[in-house]
């Protein structure tokens, strides 16, 4: 799992490119949790985001989020740090409400050489991080309440076209990485997921991520990796609180949404690259998940991205 061949076939999420290309190239993003939520789903898959740092907060509702080999399940208000390339997923409440980062490797290391002295501890963001504010003791709360008011400066700032603007986001990001390193010595216990459980798990992600677009039913998942349905559903909820056919739907789901902002392919050119054999299909398919029609769909997000 933490060899660089072993994630290869994991699906990497590039945000500038596969959700919002206005920011192809940027070294910081900011969106809403709710936002993102909205393309990608809540009960995220397996993936990675390969030379990108990701901090995710979550103001309330409870959360399992699988970092690599640990599973933390938590409450809100709870912060998660994902380091560049390491494999992650989660599963929020549907009225969970917070703030995504998304932070190129390079500022990463810019702030580690930066701080890093011989008379002060490293940073250690290698691996991930949970923190949750239940879980800290009272000296801790003034630095938790500082890492909430620069989430919302940040947000703020993201949304303004104020004098040096980069350079007040890069400062903010400064100061929120250095918070997050000086609290993450008290991490919320996290829960080590059975090594075969873990495997089994992967390999169904792999599998899905490969065939997705031909529609297999989950028999012909449990035949390619042989296993049961009942010890697969097991392992999914375990690892990922959530069902293998659900996890299944998500992904095509996902590409759906990708395709409708992301490219100029009709309707129906959408569905028969997906599989769909029949576009009615397809489009009772994707209204029964998202309560609109993709024509709808298609107009409501791309007027958010231009404006």
């Amino acid at each position: 799992m933490k060899s660089e061949n072993a994630s290869n076939w994991i699906p990497n999420i590039n945000i500038g490119q596969d959700y919002d290309q206005r920011y192809l190239d940027a070294s910081i993003h900011y969106d809403a949790l709710e936002n993102l939520a909205v393309f990608f789903g809540r009960d995220m898959p397996v993936h990675r985001h390969a030379q990108y740092l990701q901090i995710h907060f979550i103001k309330k509702g409870n959360i399992n989020f699988h970092i690599d080999d640990k599973l933390f399940q938590v409450a809100g208000p709870s912060l998660f740090l994902t380091p560049p390339a390491i494999p992650h997923s989660f599963q929020i409440k549907p009225n969970a409400k917070g703030h995504v980062l998304t932070i190129h490797q390079s500022l990463i290391w810019q702030i580690a050489q930066r701080g890093s002295r011989s008379d002060e501890p490293e940073f250690n963001l290698n691996q991930g991080i949970c923190l949750t504010e239940s879980r800290l003791c009272a000296g801790q709360r003034k630095t938790w309440q500082f890492i909430q008011q620069l989430l919302e400066n940040i947000e703020e700032e993201w949304h303004s076209e104020s004098l040096a603007k980069a350079l007040a986001l890069e400062s903010f990001i400064y100061l929120l990485i250095i918070q997050i390193a000086r609290l993450s010595g008290r991490q919320v216990q996290s829960s080590e997921v059975n090594n075969d459980d873990l495997r089994l798990f992967h390999q169904f992600n792999r599998q899905t991520e490969l065939h997705f677009r031909e529609h297999w039913q989950l028999p012909k998942y449990t035949e390619a990796i042989g296993v049961s349905e009942s010890r697969l559903n097991h392992v999914c909820q375990r690892i990922s609180n959530t069902s293998p056919k659900k996890i299944i739907r998500e992904r095509l789901l996902q590409e759906i949404k990708r395709l409708l902002i992301f490219s100029k392919l009709s309707i129906n050119e959408i569905a028969y690259q997906l599989g769909f054999r029949d576009p009615a299909y397809f489009s009772r398919f994707f209204k029964e998940q998202t309560g609109m029609t993709a024509l709808a769909w298609r107009k409501q997000h791309n007027k958010a991205l231009v404006s």
